[in-house]
């Protein structure tokens, strides 16, 4: 009998029945939903042999695959469905750069970044063929991607500017608002704040003209990230609020939520807290399996914990909804989301004391983490596997975990930001604290025995990791390549310093040359190091008397340099390296006081962000040309600097000196200058100023602010057209920034960024008559055969300290060199 007609069609259509409602479950992120119903779709296909569909949802399983972590099926999918297309290929090209442009995403998911790369090339070049723009667009902004997980933002960034500039052209359409928000996304996480701003204020406008709902709530969410990540949380909030009010998806909405509640649990405004927790409470019985929502339901019970309060926080209904979690996690199949309700359902109970409990969740959700190649998770789960067998006296497991932990991090330098943007995260909470923690253990003596010379060397590798983590978060981008360096093939006369501030104790590792490492121990908590630190600041200002500022000088000196007095007499040390942390970075090593004596009258001092930035060679006997940019005016706000007029000429007299003064002073003639001639010293006599945040940190020329990036890139140009790098950078005005506790970080950060081997900087605003005299002292010096960089510094800041009225450590303490001392 034969079939009727209408179910003749049912079963015709069934296959894109089931495409369809797997891509609805796919929006869902409900993967494993959606590949039941493609795998039921594909044997349909296959038994009516057509192959053309067969490959399309080959191509849709492998993106499915892809988010349940399942990478080995996703790329043996997407390989089939190239197979497939491969015979279909001429007629169907678009379906196959398509394909191409899934299995890119594979590889870069896979961290082959450079395959994927290349397969998009390929995309690419049929798109171009075709004139498909809006493939080739989609394919572009993939490779962005791959490009920012190189460490190669500039490029990305530039692709991305590019294709936004191609679609100016075009209509205004729905992948121009995608097209923006991934650029003003891009520069968010790159750290341009103020241009992803304006990226994301035009195309709010752009998505209001076209009434694209769903994307005006995207991009309000994605503003009150750009201005959280600034600080600016007011203003964030007002964008979350607009993002809550007139969003009609409940992900987004919830997803705001979430975001002001971490917001205003940050800033402790609990009693607003609550109230924003109570509305979002009954929106969590509600949800939809899927990664959003166990996402949601992880971030929520993290800011309850966070708001530590018993009328808001409630353990046992905190495990209740964690367990959901992991429950929705299991019935879609996301071991990734699974990992990380399971992993942080440990941590309640790591709360808890309920160790056994913590210790064997953790290790199902790093097992999960594993299976799953969320490494951004597992570092985490590694992390709290270390506390809990630390806990449990089992120190050298603990070891063992923690080693992994930073292992896992400095894999994932490239992308860590990037990769946590469903996750709460700060640098300071998640990331810092792994290495404080595992530098704790390794120097806490079993049994009252010595530490080990191996732990020793393992404390002092991971401090020096740290330093890099630092600076790569300042950042927002991998910028350092790290190599380590043998201090006493440097210089066998200098000692390296490592304090380390701990919770509840001060560890020093002192490597001297050719000797075991040295270390020592003082009973002092991070709290009093902190106070000590912010009473010697205020103590070297020049309204307090000398007996004042001797007072805290000395306690600090006793802190950290007393226990090594004789170690570095026997060694006949004559330069101290100090490589700082913390709040010790704000603390002008030169003004330490013994009791009869500076630290700078015994020592050459130099500072360093880790010896495995420090490019070890001598300055160079070469004829001594700089390169000078100066401001005497006051420009921008800031206020005249006269003495500036009487240092640059004094320089002049000096040495071989280019000028560039006040209306020459401008970005672009310093640039222009940088490639021209390759002067091995710069000195800008400016104002400036070093903050914790790159945007905040800067150089003032006559018609700008170029901050650490922009200088950066210009003192860069000279590397495109010369092989000497800058010897010598030298910034006689700056200081940081007041009120910001990890201000010098911006200090390393132009130190690494400008490319120079030493830089020269001062802490804090200098008076102008004592720094011309120094800075020209420092050149004199400079120019005699076989005097380093660090020895002409102290003989010039000796000399200083020799005036009577200039004896006080505010006008020759301020100075520090970063980097190379030789």
């Amino acid at each position: 009998m034969q079939k009727q007609p209408v179910q003749k069609k049912l079963e015709e259509n069934f296959p894109i029945s089931l495409t369809q409602a797997g891509k609805q479950n796919y929006q869902n992120q409900q993967f494993t939903e959606a590949v039941k119903k493609w795998q039921q779709a594909r044997k349909i296909l296959i038994s009516r042999g057509d192959t053309l569909n067969e490959a399309m949802v080959l191509g849709n399983l492998a993106q499915a695959y892809k988010q349940l972590g399942q990478l080995t099926e996703a790329k043996n999918a997407i390989a089939k469905s190239i197979e497939l297309l491969s015979s279909h290929q001429r007629e169907n090209q678009n379906l196959f750069a398509a394909t191409l442009n899934i299995q890119g995403s594979l590889l870069l998911s896979q961290g082959n970044i450079e395959d994927a790369i290349a397969v998009w090339k390929r995309a690419i070049t049929i798109y171009e063929k075709t004139g498909d723009e809006n493939g080739l667009t989609r394919c572009l902004l993939n490779q962005t991607q791959a490009y920012n997980r190189l460490g190669m933002h500039q490029r990305a960034l530039n692709i991305l500017k590019e294709v936004n500039q191609s679609l100016q052209n075009q209509p205004d359409s729905p992948l121009k608002i995608v097209s923006l928000l991934h650029l003003g996304e891009t520069l968010r996480l790159t750290g341009s704040i103020a241009d992803s701003k304006k990226v994301l204020e035009q195309n709010l406008t752009l998505a209001q003209k076209l009434n694209s709902d769903a994307n005006i709530s995207k991009i309000l969410l994605a503003l009150g990230n750009t201005y959280s990540s600034q600080g600016k949380n007011q203003e964030a909030l007002k964008f979350y609020q607009q993002a809550i009010d007139k969003s009609k998806s409940s992900a987004i909405k919830l997803q705001a939520q979430l975001n002001t509640l971490r917001l205003l649990v940050e800033t402790k405004n609990s009693s607003k807290a609550r109230y924003l927790v109570a509305k979002i409470k009954p929106q969590l019985q509600s949800l939809t399996p899927s990664r959003t929502s166990v996402y949601a339901l992880v971030n929520y019970v993290q800011s309850i914990e966070d708001l530590n309060s018993s009328e808001v926080s409630n353990k046992q209904e905190n495990v209740k909804i964690l367990a959901k979690a992991v429950q929705q996690a299991e019935s879609i199949g996301d071991e990734r989301a699974q990992s990380y309700a399971l992993g942080y359902l440990g941590h309640l109970y790591e709360q808890t004391q309920q160790l056994k409990s913590a210790k064997s969740l953790t290790e199902k959700a790093l097992m999960l983490a594993k299976t799953s190649n969320a490494p951004d998770i597992a570092y985490r789960w590694e992390w709290q596997l270390g506390r809990l067998l630390a806990k449990q006296h089992n120190f050298v497991e603990a070891i063992a975990a923690y080693d992994d932990a930073v292992t896992t991090l400095g894999s994932i330098r490239n992308d860590l930001v990037a990769s946590n943007l469903d996750m709460q995260f700060s640098f300071r909470e998640n990331v810092e604290p792994v290495y404080r923690e595992f530098v704790g253990l390794l120097l806490t003596p079993e049994l009252g025995e010595e530490t080990s010379q191996e732990n020793l060397k393992k404390a002092r590798q991971v401090i020096e990791s740290l330093q890099l983590a630092e600076l790569d978060n300042f950042f927002n981008e991998p910028c350092l390549k790290a190599d380590p360096t043998q201090v006493d093939q440097i210089d066998n006369r200098a000692a390296v310093i490592y304090p380390i501030i701990l919770e509840n104790r001060l560890e020093t590792v002192v490597s001297l040359p050719n000797q075991p490492l040295r270390h020592y121990t003082n009973a002092i908590s991070e709290k009093e190091v902190e106070k000590m630190v912010q009473k010697m600041r205020r103590a070297i200002r020049r309204k307090f008397l000398k007996k004042q500022h001797f007072a805290i000088c000395e306690e600090i000196y006793n802190l950290m340099i007393q226990p090594l007095e004789a170690d570095l007499a026997a060694n006949k040390i004559q330069t101290l390296a100090f490589v700082l942390d913390g709040s010790l970075k704000n603390v002008p090593m030169a003004a330490l006081y013994d009791g009869k004596q500076y630290l700078l009258e015994k020592y050459h001092i130099a500072l360093s962000p880790g010896m495995q930035l420090l490019d070890p060679q001598p300055l160079e006997n070469q004829k001594m040309e700089v390169l000078v940019g100066a401001l005497s005016e006051g420009r921008q706000g800031f206020v005249p600097l006269p003495g500036v007029k009487t240092e640059i000429d004094k320089i002049n007299s000096e040495v071989s000196a280019e000028v560039l003064f006040n209306q020459k002073f401008t970005s672009e003639a310093l640039q222009k200058q940088i490639s021209k001639t390759p002067f091995p010293i710069v000195h800008l006599a400016t104002h400036g100023e070093f903050s914790s945040k790159a945007e905040d940190t800067f150089v003032l020329t006559w018609d700008s602010r170029l901050d650490v990036k922009e200088l950066g890139d210009i003192l860069h140009t000279r590397e495109q057209l010369s092989s000497k790098p800058i010897e010598l950078l030298v910034l006689s005005a700056c200081k940081t920034a007041s009120g910001d506790k990890r201000a010098p970080l911006g200090l390393a950060g132009v130190a690494v960024r400008s490319g120079a081997r030493s830089t020269i900087a001062s802490l804090w605003s200098v008076d102008d008559e004592s720094t011309s005299q120094m800075m020209v002292d420092f050149y004199e010096h400079l120019r005699e055969p076989g005097v380093t960089k660090a020895e002409a510094l102290r003989y010039a800041q000796i000399k200083i300290l020799g005036q009577p009225k200039f004896k006080h450590p505010y006008y020759w303490s301020a100075f520090v060199l970063v980097g190379n001392w030789l």
